[in-house]
């Protein structure tokens, strides 16, 4: 099950207690303080781990507690420090304070790490109070308490080109033509219903990750549909190619249809309209696809590829054109 947003609860682990005690040994008379320290309480660290593509893990668990310090001891024995608890996420996961809507961290690497919630610190024995005027002290302190907070994990696809374009583009076969991905393909739209992540090896030195993302809709930017929830990853990607469909089954034009994506994009802004645009025309096998190109071309003032995912036509010069966007060549 594919997760990309999920609301938790963390709890640090509180600090133990410091001891108060005295020696008590035969023949040792009145024996000093030797009351120990408590341990720190487990802090709450988040990882952007490779391997983890998901945040369903975190979907089924909404608490999380770290261990609390152990409470000091006598003859100066310390409690032990519990260990922190390690929350693995995908990298492009980005940690918001729910109350708030604040950014709080970008994992957007892998390896990169926070720690969200830091432990208690571990309360003073009364060893700690001794001095030359108070000889035999009874003070000592509690734990400190560990942070606690809400937070709220949102995953945004990370990927050099994201597949962009209206449902029955013909993205997911265009994925599963050029990798080993396999995102589902059926004859009616919306069977893309989660961003899909492909790499594809140019050769032996080149690769490209490309993510299909769901089909857009008019009115995505304010959230019609996904229309948010499928927006959000391609902030990420660095170029677009942007799917046409030459003879939609709905009947409508496809180049009104290439607009109304271009103006979904402007208007949800994080910069979409400015990245690369690979303007190409899926399922050139059809006879529609040669007469949209020149119209096509001449709204967008762009070159247009032709491409079929059936046919094999048209998709190295695809793939070239990408990566060298992708270069800025």
């Amino acid at each position: 099950m594919f997760v990309d947003r999920v609301t938790i609860e963390v709890e640090a682990g509180r600090g133990g207690d410091g001891c108060m005690s005295f020696r008590r040994e035969k023949y040792v008379p009145r024996g000093g303080p030797d009351g120990g320290d408590g341990g720190d309480g487990g802090s709450i660290v988040l990882v952007a781990e490779a391997g983890v593509d998901s945040l369903a893990a975190l979907a089924h668990r909404k608490r999380w507690k770290a261990e609390r310090g152990e409470h000091g001891r006598g003859s100066n024995c310390h409690g032990r420090g519990a260990e922190d608890l390690v929350i693995r996420v995908p990298p492009g996961t980005v940690v918001l304070d729910a109350d708030h809507e604040q950014v709080l961290r970008d994992l957007a690497a892998i390896g990169d790490r926070v720690v969200i919630a830091r432990g208690g610190k571990g309360g003073k024995g009364n060893t700690r109070f001794k001095t030359a005027t108070n000889q035999a002290p009874r003070d000592h302190t509690p734990g400190e308490e560990g942070e606690s907070r809400r937070l709220t994990l949102e995953l945004k696809v990370i990927a050099d080109v994201g597949l962009v374009g209206k449902p029955n583009a013909g993205k997911s076969t265009l994925l599963s033509r050029v990798s080993r991905a396999r995102p589902e393909i059926a004859d009616y739209p919306f069977t893309t219903k989660v961003p899909h992540l492909g790499i594809v090896n140019l050769d032996i030195d080149r690769t490209l990750v490309i993510a299909d993302i769901p089909g857009l809709i008019e009115g995505a930017h304010a959230g019609a549909g996904l229309g948010h929830e499928f927006l959000r990853h391609i902030e990420r990607t660095r170029v677009l190619v942007h799917l046409v469909e030459p003879q939609p089954m709905d009947g409508t034009d496809p180049v009104e249809n290439y607009r109304s994506i271009r103006g979904e994009l402007q208007q949800y802004g994080h910069g979409l309209a400015d990245r690369p645009e690979i303007i190409a025309i899926s399922k050139a096998e059809l006879p529609a696809a040669a007469e949209l190109e020149p119209k096509l071309a001449a709204a967008c003032g762009h070159e247009v590829i032709l491409f079929s995912s059936v046919t094999g036509q048209g998709l190295d010069r695809l793939l070239r054109a990408a990566y060298q966007a992708l270069r800025g060549d």
